[in-house]
């Protein structure tokens, strides 16, 4: 007690009734402590260090680590006993002898550093968890000044870290601490925690650590940035050494100088060290790691704030579980290496999304690695841009299943006629957006399939007739198929309303809009859950490092069109697929439905198809930025006939043969197996021929009369002509008698 009086006189600390009982310190009998030093506070919070999460994909396999530091809990069980041993010998070889404080070592210590020898710092391994925990603790707030106070060299913090340690050996059993210490130590070249050490040099677990690998391992703690293998591997060899003559020392005798001899023989092997992934550029699948990424920092329920989302997902341990099937997503992937080469100079996606759950099964493009090397990107190009996406893509003819989807809940039936002409000029005639009707200027409009003349709503999505959407757009209005888009699930890549900027232009119903292809996957995904949207979600289930589940962000899935309206949508696209969907087909689903998109001068072609079970979009888009189409001078006819340079792969210009065919077909053949075949459910009479209603007799009236009147009555009135002895021109009458079709 004297010497200890001493120590702190001269260090200018002495504090009236500061003496520690040898009891409390030595551990012989009760930890009773003096008056003096209970008065220092001793409430040191010690919260799980930082761990790095996981994200698994749906076969539980690794997908990406999100860390801060690199460390993995382990129980003191799992870690081999020469570990716990080698690190004891060299820290604090009575650990389990003495208190919190070793009076020998301090002594000793204090001696040498009096004495002008090498400075020594005689901390217990329980001291030196202390410090460990403060410096953590700092880590985590950002409190840089609070890393630096914890690392003081004085003997006011050396006397705080005693009080400190002298509480936490009341609260901890020394397995415990030991257990604390060897998950919280940094060993050195982004390894914390004897786990995380264990994989990164050796490639193995802290449980199977060998007496050579754990000397290795214990020695670096002192000074881990300079003495690991990595480094300097003849000094992390030396340092070892010194581990295993500490262990076969006669007054420790851990091990036989035998068992020390033969340690010491065994070489670093630098083929074994692996280095941990941290984030999303080097996984298997980089673009879908970085949405996971993307919708957690997005999630309220893991902090108030990005900063706090952020922090949880870097530092808390969190097991992130998604629904990505691999087989799913490297079919996907398969079909779009098929046909174009990550360096040509177009952009191919296939997203495909679970109807009724919104959970993405895939999402897979052409520039599959994260990167600035040709044939890389940093964009994922199936998503928004506040997702990580790029400027998005006109869609085409997809568009038309939502002017469809507003003319059915407008009560406008399938089989409406329109005689859709090529070419036909909508100039002069009247729309209506969502500021009320406007007449539209010059715009000639032809249809591309060879299908023109009186048809049903039926022949017009089948062979994708661009002249009869534009007349049944114009029923419906355009205000209505906007909604109708929106609600559904369709997004702008760049953000914003549908309705609020495309309701004024008729073009909407051929797709000139510039949205995000997961979005149209999920939109359609709506159809085939009956009318049910439900956001697309990535994550299925977040797991803390205790076990606690936290919300993951929801889909939010709500019914947003009348199930018979949707009913009705699949009705109309299921025919799609005896037309201009037929390349798509897949064998064996009777009840399958999609829709075929081309915009103009064939920059971009589409095919979005769906069953009751899975939704899936495939594009092929040119690549603005590159030549043959960059700049005003670039290739007039876009994909139409061009081969692509590096796969070879020759374009048609068609969403049902380049990607319905070749990447749509083939990814859906695989996920669709093994699932069930459900069927579409029919959809009523109202919806397949309208509700039934009296034709106004208009005998005995003037032409233009009888076409104001039956138009007054929500009829459709186009004139024609037929043989008759009357002179020209005269009315003869209507086609139409007795109830028909309410709009029909």
């Amino acid at each position: 007690m004297v010497m200890f009086a001493v120590v702190s006189v001269l260090a200018g600390l002495l504090v009236a009734g500061l003496v520690v009982p040898f009891a409390g310190i030595a551990g012989v009998g009760a930890r009773a402590t003096a008056a003096g030093l209970e008065s220092l506070p001793a409430d040191l919070a010690t919260p799980p260090p930082a761990e790095r999460s996981k994200v698994l994909l749906a076969d539980g396999s690794l997908l990406a680590n999100f860390y801060d530091e690199n460390r993995v809990k382990v129980a003191l069980k799992n870690i081999a006993p020469a570990m716990r041993k080698a690190q004891i010998a060299i820290e604090d070889h009575r650990f389990y002898e003495h208190g919190a404080l070793d009076l020998k070592s301090t002594f000793r210590a204090f001696a040498s550093n009096q004495a002008g020898g090498s400075t020594q710092g005689g901390s217990s391994i329980t001291q030196q968890y202390v410090k460990m925990v403060q410096v953590e603790t700092a880590y985590a707030k950002g409190d840089k000044e609070g890393i630096q106070k914890a690392k003081e060299t004085t003997y006011a913090r050396k006397v705080q870290e005693l009080r400190y340690a002298i509480a936490l050996e009341k609260r901890f059993s020394k397995d415990e601490i030991l257990e604390r210490y060897l998950n919280i130590a940094y060993y050195g070249d982004g390894a914390y925690g004897v786990e995380a050490a264990a994989h990164h040099y050796f490639d193995t677990t802290a449980k199977k650590l060998t007496l050579p690998q754990a000397a290795m391992l214990a020695g670096l703690v002192q000074d881990p940035n300079n003495v690991n293998p990595v480094a300097d591997k003849a000094a992390a060899v030396a340092r070892r050494n010194v581990v295993l003559n500490r262990m076969a020392s006669p007054d420790i005798k851990m091990i036989s100088a035998s068992q020390a001899a033969k340690a010491k023989k065994v070489t670093f092997d630098s083929k074994q060290v692996t280095a941990i992934p941290n984030g999303c550029i080097s996984t298997r699948y980089p673009f879908l790691c970085d949405y996971v990424k993307r919708s957690l920092l997005q999630s309220p329920s893991l902090g108030k704030t990005e900063e706090q989302r952020k922090q949880l997902l870097y530092q808390g341990g969190l097991t992130i579980e998604t629904e990505i099937d691999p087989k799913t997503q490297d079919a996907a992937q398969k079909a779009i290496n098929s046909r174009v080469s990550a360096k040509d100079p177009v952009i191919s996606v296939m997203a495909m999304v679970e109807p009724g759950t919104g959970l993405i099964l895939a999402m897979a493009q052409s520039r599959p690695k994260m990167g600035t090397k040709k044939g890389q990107t940093y964009y994922n190009y199936a998503v928004t841009q506040d997702m990580g996406g790029a400027e998005g893509y006109q869609a085409g003819s997809t568009f038309k299943a939502f002017t469809a989807a507003a003319a059915l809940n407008n009560g406008i039936p399938l089989n409406k006629r329109y005689n859709a002409r090529s070419p036909m000029n909508f100039g002069g005639q009247t729309f209506k957006s969502c500021d009320g009707k406007f007449v539209q200027g010059n715009y000639p409009v032809k249809n591309s399939t060879g299908h023109n003349g009186n048809m049903s709503m039926y022949d017009g999505a089948k062979w994708s007739v661009n002249t009869y959407f534009l007349q049944l757009e114009q029923q419906a209005g355009i205000c209505d198929a906007t909604r109708m888009a929106e609600k559904t699930g369709v997004k702008l890549s760049r953000g914003g309303s549908i309705p609020d900027e495309y309701s004024h232009y008729p073009s909407f119903t051929l797709g000139a809009v510039e949205v995000a292809p997961l979005s149209m996957a999920d939109a359609y995904a709506t159809f085939a859950a009956r009318g049910v949207h439900c956001n697309p979600v990535i994550v299925k289930k977040i797991t803390t490092r205790e076990g606690k589940e936290i919300k993951v962000p929801g889909a939010d899935c709500k019914q947003v069109i009348r199930p018979e309206v949707a009913d009705g949508v699949n009705r109309l696209l299921k025919g799609v697929m005896k037309g201009t969907g037929r390349p798509a087909y897949v064998n064996g689903y009777p009840d399958q439905a999609g829709k075929t998109g081309t915009i103009d001068d064939s920059e971009a072609v589409w095919f979005i198809g769906y069953t009751p079970n899975v939704a899936g979009a495939a594009m092929i888009a040119i690549d603005k930025t590159r030549k043959p189409f960059k700049g005003p001078d670039g290739r007039s006819h876009g994909l139409s006939g061009y081969t692509l340079p590096k796969s070879g792969t020759y374009l048609e210009g068609s969403g049902g043969g380049d990607v319905g065919r070749w990447i749509y077909k083939p990814a859906m053949t695989k996920v669709l197996d093994g699932r069930p075949k459900t069927k579409f459910k029919d959809p009523p009479e109202a919806i397949l021929e309208g509700k039934k209603v009296a034709v106004p007799d208009v005998s005995g009236l003037t032409w233009p009369d009888a076409q104001q009147q039956l138009e007054d009555a929500g009829f459709t009135v186009e004139k024609s002509y037929a043989y008759d002895p009357s002179p020209a021109g005269t009315y003869l009458g209507i086609s139409a008698y007795g109830r028909v079709p309410e709009k029909s």
